[in-house]
């Protein structure tokens, strides 16, 4: 039995199947223990897939390249699975349509401020300029986080890193804030999910509550669409 393991472990993680079957395999054990916590934000499946995998590599001293020539084929699914999000949009396009002002300012104000609140926390810390202009488009989902920083001369991994770190902060903290403030309409948290913490606190509006997770995915869009149109031109100009 240990022999036959040692002889799979072997194989696989000479072959780009490794980081295929250790990313499906992290992420469904992660995802079955997040549906026993009852969909609790502690044990959110994404945070607990990041630190397995990331753990495994270290442990096993397993190049990051090696593995991402496997990961690579789910992670070409993220731009699918964002595009899927406009359908509960669709389904809801007239009550969008007639609020269509108000989500619009909300978006640019929700835009500004978490751009402006992350340069100015690092410009106080007296971060360097290339840090600054990757921790700008960091609530923006991160291939468009990584493209806009290339642009502004940021650090795109870096910037793929803040990314992270911002969007598994909304979904994990987002709740007892959102409970704290007194907020209950699903609408509203799942607009502010999208707007601070891009496609993973969207999918996590999405498992709360189905309008929670169309207004994610609106918040998400705007916020693509606002931060690569403007935040260029805001930097310029400062």
């Amino acid at each position: 039995m240990q022999d036959n393991f040692v002889q799979l472990w072997v194989y696989l993680s000479a072959t780009p199947l490794f980081g295929l079957t250790a990313t499906v395999t992290v992420y469904v054990l992660a995802q079955l223990a997040y549906q026993r916590a009852n969909h609790a934000p502690w044990a959110n499946p994404v945070l607990w897939s990041v630190l397995c995998i990331g753990g495994m590599l270290m442990l096993t001293d397993t190049p990051y390249p090696r593995y991402f020539s496997g990961a690579q084929f789910i992670h070409f699914l993220l731009g699918p699975a964002v595009v899927a999000l406009a359908w509960p949009m669709w389904q809801r396009r007239a009550q969008l349509r007639s609020r269509i002002a108000p989500v619009l300012v909300a978006a640019l104000a929700g835009g500004a401020a978490a751009s402006a609140s992350a340069v100015a926390l690092g410009w106080a810390m007296g971060l360097p300029t290339e840090v600054l202009k990757s921790l700008a488009p960091k609530s923006v989902t991160a291939p468009v986080a990584m493209g806009i920083a290339e642009q502004l001369g940021g650090i795109p991994a870096l910037a793929a890193v803040f990314t992270l770190f911002t969007g598994l902060t909304g979904a994990l903290l987002a709740k007892y804030l959102f409970d704290a403030l007194r907020i209950r309409e699903p609408e509203v948290r799942g607009f502010a999910l999208g707007t601070a913490a891009h496609g993973i606190g969207a999918a996590r509006a999405m498992q709360v509550h189905p309008d929670a997770g169309a207004y994610a995915g609106m918040a998400l869009g705007l916020q693509v669409v606002l931060v690569s149109l403007l935040l260029p031109l805001a930097l310029k100009f400062i």
